[in-house]
């Protein structure tokens, strides 16, 4: 399921209680913008109040209500390794797509935290940890309590 050799294995792959707990689940909906040119989605919307700095995941729907829902991760803060200088949310779909969908709706449901927002000595390390995040989700997400929010009325009203 998932390829060691990419992954930080000091790290667990399930995080969080078995069912979301206050401040989740979070939602956030805006539109894709182009971001940092640096292979990741940015919503188009004002900081996420209320959540701390970090790596979250859940789910996430692109384009219509009632479309696909995809699970995600999402990282909220500065991105100190890139020195950027406004705090923003950048969502990563778990899923391949054969085009961009800039200018595209974008419905966000945040379940659950992973980590908190760091900084790292090099683009490799930088790499293994966000692909130790996916795999994060991707295991945090099939608890039944998760899966539920898939049906969340964000993705359907």
């Amino acid at each position: 399921m998932n390829n060691k050799s990419n992954i930080n294995p000091d790290r667990p792959l399930l995080v969080g209680p078995e069912t979301p707990s206050s401040p989740f689940p979070f939602a956030l909906k805006g539109i894709v913008v182009k971001g940092y040119g640096r292979g990741s989605k940015q919503l188009g919307i004002p900081t996420a109040a209320g959540l701390e700095t970090g790596v979250y995941y859940g789910w996430t729907q692109i384009g219509q209500v009632g479309s696909t829902v995809y699970p995600m991760v999402m990282s909220l803060g500065w991105n100190p390794y890139f020195k950027n200088e406004k705090r923003s949310a950048e969502v990563h779909v778990i899923h391949e797509f054969p085009q961009d969908f800039y200018d595209t709706p974008i419905r966000v449901l945040v379940l659950g935290f992973i980590r908190s927002e760091q900084n790292y000595p090099s683009l490799d390390a930088l790499i293994t940890d966000i692909k130790t995040d996916v795999e994060v989700a991707k295991h945090s997400l099939l608890r039944k309590h998760y899966l539920q929010h898939r049906e969340h009325a964000l993705f359907f009203d």
